[in-house]
């Protein structure tokens, strides 16, 4: 067995950034930008107005100016603003040639076609956007690596960008096995247990806002579960197995996996829960075969696929770390890590009941997993400890 840090350390030096892909600009909120955005073009392409009001000459403001037309949003008009003369304007029009200064219209009166400006505040080039004053062309409008925010996509289309290169979520697809499993709704037989670890998985995913291509069911037979494994690995990304992952009789994950070429990056790690878990890996394609019970199934998701996911798509798709102390005293056996169901209230962490890998009941209200250190069994009220935030 190796310790949770080694077991950590392989995943992320061993999993790269999936292929950049182009895609409509719609489609990649959330995705991380793949190369860098330049703008083609000045945006505002045009001496626009801010707001409201009347263009003029700055020079004729101590005039009687006339109102002479008016200038809309959307217009092409080259109407030109001469000597003593203003123009009606609207916000996100063109200020005509001759104008450098836009009054807004709480500002003024007007008397029989007459302005009057009353904003002794009035600087030239007020309320006038000047042509490329949000972006000129050339300039780099966003760099490869950040998030596609939904102000980056409206960013975006406000400088005529229509597809964007980002990093796509991966394609992923869950294996289930286990004879004894029975699917939520049917009559529970005796010996069998009802199937829970997909609607986990598939729940947990969409909580990082990725779905789940397909999910399988395979028997417990190794040329079964080698032929479905081929073939999710053919359509996947990431392939996540559950149960038989283990060393009995019915445990065919590794044989399966070693027939597809899947090659071995490690098998157990010093925790629990989760202490079998399989992770390998064949070209850029990822497989973590995943204990069966459902206590692990969810640790070892919210631990370890979410760091490969989090160098898959480069986005921060991790639990987040925080340091707390204990709520209550705590024992477990030394030499491995535990990761405990808990409960933190912002201010201390509470173990709570259950920690058994096969409950999930303790599980369904714990917002954190309390990290307890493999070397320690013994920690103390007020004691320091990490905890790993769970999404919501």
């Amino acid at each position: 067995m190796i310790s949770v840090t080694e077991a950590k350390h392989i995943i992320s030096t061993t999993v790269t950034a999936l292929h950049p892909v182009t895609v409509p600009l719609l489609q990649a909120r959330g995705k991380v930008l793949a190369a860098d955005i330049v703008a083609t073009v000045d945006i505002p392409a045009f001496p626009q107005s801010a707001m409201d009001g009347y263009a003029f000459a700055f020079d004729d403001i101590q005039k009687e100016l006339i109102i002479e037309g008016e200038m809309a949003a959307g217009s092409s008009s080259t109407v030109e603003v001469t000597t003593g003369k203003a123009i009606r304007i609207f916000t996100g029009a063109p200020v005509p040639a001759g104008a450098d200064t836009v009054v807004m219209q709480e500002k003024v009166r007007t008397e029989n076609g007459v302005l009057l400006i009353d904003d002794d505040k009035l600087q030239r080039h007020s309320n006038l956007r000047p042509v490329g004053s949000e972006i000129k062309a050339g300039e780099l409008a966003l760099p490869k690596g950040g998030i596609l925010t939904a102000a980056a996509i409206g960013f975006l289309a406000g400088i005529g960008v229509t597809v964007v290169s980002v990093i796509p979520d991966p394609v992923i697809s869950i294996i289930l096995t286990g004879n004894e499993l029975q699917e939520p709704g049917k009559p529970l037989l005796y010996g069998q247990v009802y199937e829970s670890n997909s609607f986990g998985l598939t729940a947990a995913l969409e909580s990082l806002h990725l779905s789940v291509h397909r999910i399988y069911k395979a028997e417990d037979d190794p040329e079964i579960l080698t032929a479905i494994l081929q073939q999710a690995l053919n359509e996947s990304d990431l392939v996540l197995l559950t149960g038989g992952v283990s060393v009995g009789d019915y445990d065919f994950v590794l044989q399966a996996a070693n027939t597809c070429g899947v090659l071995q990056q490690f098998h157990k790690v010093k925790q629990r829960p989760g202490k079998p878990l399989f992770f390998g890996t064949k070209d850029n394609k990822l497989v973590f075969g995943l204990p069966g019970n459902p206590s692990s199934v969810l640790t070892c998701f919210y631990e370890y696929v979410t760091e490969a996911l989090s160098l898959q798509t480069k986005r921060p798709l991790q639990l987040k770390t925080v340091q707390t102390v204990l709520a209550k005293d705590c024992i477990k056996p030394p030499g491995l890590t535990h990761f405990q169901k808990a409960y933190y209230d912002g201010e201390k962490v509470l173990p709570l009941t259950a920690q058994e890998s096969y409950k999930l009941n303790s599980f369904a209200t714990a917002n954190c997993l309390l990290v307890l250190d493999g070397e320690n069994d013994e920690y103390k009220t007020n004691d320091p400890v990490t905890i790993h935030l769970l999404p919501a």
